[in-house]
């Protein structure tokens, strides 16, 4: 027999034996789901779908869903997406795919990951208790600089003659907002307004004009990359930090994204980890790449 054959009826066997550990622990969690009394949503052949099969199936996919999709709509997509999931399953066991080695070897990797995806759940569980989401808001609030915010409308035009017409017009008498409205081609400001702002949230040129203003005063035409602006200040305050309720579900997600890499991190520096081929420069580490945040873009 050749090595390739043996290779070939390794891998079934392995196939089989995984298989049966499979079909063995269907039927544990068909017993499990008996004595808590699944809701049966749908019977395809034979086969039952319950409610529990639905909520397993709407943390996998439900990310997936539109979200003008919801109630009773979205659980009917949901029950639809399990339907054709077993007519498909049940199309695969007629045609024997579950004894391929193929299919051992998926079967393996979705194991190992359900396996991760259970542990980080429960380290999540653990993490995210009242004491440590109220601790990390308190160090944030504590570490959080000075800072002032400011209300502003603004004008943007493409060249200086431009601005200075809006400038003159506003400084004259009229309303700033008519004036935007008619004048400025910045989509992202209805009438010009700006909202609250840092300084550090606008491009350099306009924060710094901003911040030495005071309330009422219209600025001189202010260049910066995206054109020439005229700048009428409202309101200035000193930053408050939000409330808890307010920022809850944003520092509950930290505290749980944070304790997660802390176990992958962990787990790295204990563990003999050897390459066979050295990792890309450019490559970020998967506990790295948990704690990275997307830096906000400049508004103009």
């Amino acid at each position: 027999m050749s090595h390739a054959q043996t290779n070939v009826r390794y891998d079934a066997r392995a196939a089989h034996k995984v298989l049966g550990l499979a079909l063995g622990l269907c039927g544990f969690l068909a017993i499990a789901g008996a004595t808590a009394q699944a809701k049966v949503l749908a019977k395809v052949n034979g086969v039952e779908i319950t409610d529990e099969d639905a909520k397993l199936a709407a943390e996998d996919i439900g990310p997936g869903i539109p979200r003008q999709v919801e109630g009773k709509a979205r659980d009917a997509y949901i029950l639809d997406f399990l339907i054709d999931e077993q007519l498909v399953v049940q199309k695969a066991q007629a045609e024997k795919l579950s004894e391929t080695p193929e299919f051992a070897k998926r079967l393996a990797y979705l194991r190992d990951k359900a396996l991760m995806e259970t542990l980080l759940g429960k380290v999540a569980k653990e993490a995210a208790t009242d004491a440590a989401i109220k601790q990390t808001y308190d160090e944030a609030a504590k570490n959080q600089k000075p800072d002032t915010e400011y209300h502003a409308h603004h004008i943007l035009v493409p060249t200086e003659d431009e601005a200075k017409v809006a400038e003159k017009r506003i400084k004259g008498g009229e309303d700033f907002k008519k004036v935007a409205g008619e004048l400025s081609k910045d989509p992202g400001s209805k009438d010009g307004d700006l909202g609250w702002f840092t300084k550090d949230r606008m491009v350099p040129e306009f924060g710094e004009a901003v911040a030495k203003m005071e309330p009422g005063q219209v600025s001189d035409p202010v260049k910066s990359q995206f054109g020439w602006h005229i700048i009428k200040l409202d309101e200035k305050r000193a930053k408050t930090f939000p409330p808890l309720d307010q920022v809850r579900d944003q520092v509950a997600r930290y505290v749980v994204q944070k304790a997660q890499s802390d176990l992958v991190s962990k787990l790295r520096e204990g563990a003999k980890i050897e390459r066979t081929e050295p990792p890309a420069d450019t490559a970020a580490k998967p506990a790295e790449a948990a704690k990275a945040a997307k830096p906000e873009e400049k508004k103009k």
